[in-house]
């Protein structure tokens, strides 16, 4: 069995795109996966299933979700390996401890273009850090991502669409996966 880490983007925000986890969890029980467990309301979920390439699980996910809900949604799916590694590279260790709410880490489907992160690192004007590491990029935001510029940049430079967790949310889904 592998254990597998979901994130939906962009739902339960502002009263859009709305999920129940309940629902959520039923879905993703009834499709075959196993030890189905949420954080949040955010879309968080970690589940058991036999070993599939993360980007199949989210393909059969976001198929169930448009099939149950109607709209399209997008998942992002690691293996419980793959989340172990994202803690393990992260490359702001002091702000996990001293500030683990302003780290943030936004996942991606494929590699980010090393180019287009030197064009985000090059329009921020702000306080705000960030380094990317493959399909991931870990940002902080010492003044909080409210009023943050910067946060308005991502997407739209790197020309991807991710879905970001902070470190306690992050920390919290390594935990629930190793039990």
């Amino acid at each position: 069995m592998t254990t597998y880490i979901g994130l939906l983007r962009g739902i339960n925000v502002g009263g859009a795109n709305m999920v129940a986890m309940s629902d959520l969890r039923e879905m993703i029980a009834g499709l075959g996966f196993t030890g189905v467990k949420t954080l949040l309301q955010s879309g968080n979920v970690v589940f058991r299933g036999a070993a599939k390439a993360p980007a199949r699980v989210e393909q059969q996910l976001e198929a169930a979700l448009e099939k149950r809900l109607g709209r399209k949604i997008d998942f992002h799916v690691r293996t419980g390996a793959e989340w172990l590694a994202l803690v393990k590279a992260n490359p702001f260790p002091a702000e996990a401890k001293k500030d683990p709410g302003h780290l943030i880490v936004s996942c991606f489907k494929t590699p980010l273009d090393p180019s287009k992160v030197k064009a985000l690192q090059a329009a921020i004007t702000g306080r705000e850090t960030l380094r990317a590491d493959g399909r991931h990029l870990y940002m902080v935001f010492p003044d909080g991502m409210g009023n943050s510029k910067a946060a308005a940049l991502v997407d739209k430079t790197l020309q991807a669409r991710g879905t970001a967790r902070n470190w306690n949310t992050v920390s919290r889904l390594a935990a629930l996966a190793g039990e």
